[in-house]
């Protein structure tokens, strides 16, 4: 009886260490360090400005995409908007905010992200649709995805082009690319995915090969778009075919995949784009105990300055999630660091903290370089996650990870669109 006791009063007083949910001390004038998100402004010469969301399941961190994307038309000519969705997916969701084609519920639901499926994004998409409507062409704004998780938008678009440019190839590629799907995907043997990985070569050099042919058949952005479907197409297999090292893999991927946006766009003569992602995608660090190289880490590494990471923090949470069955719940946690709690005298719910600015308290600059932990809840939540801070915060130091922070003291769960 004794034995058992001890263990539990030791459990009891590890996971009481380890929750660290303590509230820290408020900065005086910490006021002055934050602005309104409409607000915002970033160095002109930042080429790709991350936000970060802490989690996928809050209406605020969703409303923060069109906020934020809003301020950052008027204040610094943005004209491309880009998230942590499908490639082929987001082009339909370009196709309905620049051409019309669809309704906004039906773009989004061509993601095939169930944290997508919400009336916030169905709004932000919507807004952007409408937006559009009221600008010259020069001024239309643009929307991409650069994940590459699913198959079936990327291989429409690959086939639809050689449709257009190769009839025999085009009913080739088809029969070949058939039993390829986002249903099918994961029962793909290996032997059936090294195949396929074989299939998407010949594609590739098919194309290359073919260029200057192709390009007079189409267009040189159409074959751009071509080729880059046929990228995301391989670096899908590739991730089932080397699932040991998914996570590193993926954010690599997302790396790639939105230089080849920004480059793309940087010829359309739009030189700065925002990108949403999760905070433990955007972040410079790689700060995650996974211990994978961040998508922030190799934008950081290759764009150096020109790389501006805007994350998020909560005070108190409430979010939904799926729950490791796939069933979708609600949690409810608080979160305490040195950082948020230095502008708990605020009264805004949502504000943004510029850390160049704020480093002119010393207050507030030694906390920026303190190591603390910052809100990181991704889309799977069990309810004993709650017991510690390790489980749904990153480890990392603000001013490293970070050029400003979103904090939210009060977030709500969003909910899925069926």
């Amino acid at each position: 009886m004794m034995k058992r006791s001890l263990r539990f009063l030791t459990a009891s007083i590890l996971l009481v260490a380890l929750a660290g949910c303590g509230q820290g001390e408020a900065v005086k004038d910490a006021a002055h360090y934050t602005s309104e998100i409409k607000d915002i402004n970033i160095p002109d010469d930042v080429k790709i400005i991350g936000f970060g969301e802490a989690t996928h399941g809050n209406i605020e961190f969703q409303t923060l995409k069109k906020d934020l994307f809003e301020a950052m038309i008027q204040n610094e000519n943005v004209h491309v908007f880009v998230l942590e969705g499908d490639f082929g997916g987001a082009q339909q969701i370009n196709q309905f905010i620049v051409n019309g084609v669809g309704t906004a519920e039906e773009a989004i639901k061509a993601l095939d992200y169930g944290i997508y499926k919400t009336e916030q994004m169905v709004g932000f998409v919507q807004w952007m649709h409408d937006y559009n409507q009221t600008v010259d062409e020069q001024e239309k704004i643009y929307f991409y995805g650069n994940d590459m998780q699913r198959y079936d938008y990327s291989k429409k678009g690959l086939l639809d082009y050689y449709a257009k440019v190769h009839a025999d190839n085009a009913q080739k590629f088809t029969t070949q690319l058939e039993h390829v799907t986002n249903k099918t995907m994961r029962e793909l043997s290996n032997s059936q995915l090294i195949e396929l990985d074989k299939t998407i070569d010949t594609i590739i050099n098919d194309l290359q090969s073919n260029k200057a042919m192709y390009e007079k058949k189409s267009s040189k952005d159409e074959f751009s778009f071509a080729v880059q479907y046929a990228q995301i197409m391989k670096q899908r297999t590739q991730l089932f075919l080397n699932d040991g090292n998914y996570m590193n893999l993926r954010d690599e991927y997302l790396a790639e995949n939105l230089q080849w946006i920004v480059e793309y766009e940087a010829t359309q003569g739009h030189d700065k784009v925002l990108m949403s992602a999760h905070n433990g995608h955007i972040e410079k660090t790689s700060a995650t105990m996974a211990g994978y190289q961040s998508m922030g880490h190799y934008l950081s590494e290759q764009y150096k300055d020109h790389y501006f990471a805007i994350g998020t923090d909560f005070v108190k949470n409430t979010f939904q999630a799926q729950n490791g069955s796939g069933a979708r719940k609600e949690y409810t946690v608080e979160h305490h660091n040195a950082l948020v709690d230095a502008f708990s005298d605020i009264d805004n719910n949502i504000f943004y903290v510029d850390f160049e600015a704020a480093k002119q308290s010393k207050e507030l600059a030694n906390i920026l370089s303190e190591k603390q932990r910052m809100g990181n809840i991704g889309d799977d939540f069990r309810p004993w996650y709650k017991l510690t801070q390790m489980l749904y915060t990153i480890k990392m130091t603000p001013e490293e990870a970070y050029d400003g922070l979103i904090v939210v003291q009060e977030a709500t769960p969003t909910k899925i669109i069926d």
